[in-house]
């Protein structure tokens, strides 16, 4: 079984944040760099899978050239092959933008199974892995927490996080594109040997034009983001106090008049 997971490189969220002098994302000059927590998930899942009934990873990210120490982590971890995307040309891509290449990339292999992480730590779109499935063509489930291959191969029995403490268990035909949940597995660390073999391991660069694309990155998006801010203070609580009646009244009356959130 051939598996293509995607992975992203973001900002270490324990890291201390400023914002870039255009006020349009953070300064990302000294910032550390790691791999996206739900993406570690998934490769553990995809490794995990191809371990036991065997087969490959390939590993996919699209970002600067920086992100080459992501896909070099995925490649001690076990992976055996890195596809980046890096091109100046991808830079400041939305969910659309990036899933599209990632999709075109994805598309000049064979892959019985994409996994993804269920979100990103910086942006949190949630979307990519959508789009992939739907350039594809292929089934997509997110927020999954469990994954069994079935009929030798050609179809996955998918466990899905719901609301309320509840799951969705149903079957994809493959191949399929299924966005992990953090917390599914338990993400082994490198070991000595996987990284120093790691090093021997092929990444091969490509370009929106080795994909075929006529436009890339922002030039393909639909989304602008046009300001990040930090989190303002706010005044403090104000607590209703009373029987329920008047208490439930008086909320109605502030969400109406004074927070204006209900017509």
């Amino acid at each position: 079984m051939r598996i293509a997971v995607c992975v992203k490189q973001v900002p270490d969220t324990e890291a201390r944040l400023r914002l870039a002098r255009d006020g349009k994302w953070i300064e990302e000059e000294d910032l550390p760099f790691v791999l996206n927590e739900s993406d570690e998930y998934a490769l553990e899942e995809a490794l995990a899978i191809t371990e036991k009934l065997g087969g490959e990873v390939v590993v996919f990210s699209l970002g600067p050239e920086r992100a080459k120490e992501a896909l070099r982590k995925a490649l001690a971890l076990g992976a055996v092959r890195a596809v980046h995307l890096n091109d100046n040309a991808f830079a400041g891509g939305d969910a659309l933008a990036n899933g599209r290449a990632l999709a075109a990339a994805i598309r000049r292999e064979e892959f019985d199974l994409v996994l993804t992480g269920s979100q990103s730590d910086d942006l949190g779109w949630g979307g990519t892995g959508s789009v992939v499935a739907g350039e594809l063509g292929w089934p997509h489930a997110w927020l999954v927490m469990g994954i069994e291959i079935e009929d030798g191969g050609g179809s996955a029995r998918v466990t899905r996080e719901m609301e309320s403490g509840m799951n969705e268990i149903f079957r994809l035909k493959l191949p399929a594109v299924l966005q992990v949940q953090a917390g599914i597995n338990h993400p082994r660390y490198p070991s000595l040997k996987g990284i120093m073999a790691a090093k021997k391991k092929p990444i091969d660069d490509l370009s929106p034009t080795d994909l075929g694309l006529s436009a890339a990155g922002s030039a393909a998006s639909r989304i602008e983001l046009v300001s990040v801010a930090f989190p303002e203070s706010g005044g403090g609580a104000e607590i209703l106090q009373g029987d329920t009646d008047v208490v439930a009244k008086l909320l109605v009356e502030k969400l109406t008049k004074e927070a204006r959130v209900i017509a």
